[in-house]
């Protein structure tokens, strides 16, 4: 399911607009860009959680001259699936 696809199951689920739910969905991208990016963690209930998580410097090969190079440590966002929708997904 591309971004698109998503409004529209949005928008038929929730009986807003296309327009509505496009809004919607990029406010709840936003927010969850902004708490993570601030060092928050946002928790769904049910759902899931988004984190950031450190990965520390490491060592790493090109891949076209084999040369060793060093990889710069770097924070990455994380998605923990929560209970709920592990069990819908597998029930």
């Amino acid at each position: 399911m591309n971004k698109s696809e998503l409004i529209d199951a949005m928008a038929d689920a929730s009986e807003l607009t296309k327009a509505d739910a496009g809004r919607a969905l990029d406010a709840f991208m936003s927010s969850v860009t902004k708490a993570l990016q601030n060092g928050d963690s946002v928790a769904l209930v049910g759902f899931g959680t988004f984190t950031v998580k450190d990965r520390a410097e490491r060592k790493g090969r090109n891949p076209q001259t084999g040369a060793e190079i060093t990889i710069q440590a770097a924070k990455i966002p994380s998605f923990k699936a929560g209970k709920g929708l592990k069990d819908s997904v597998n029930g």
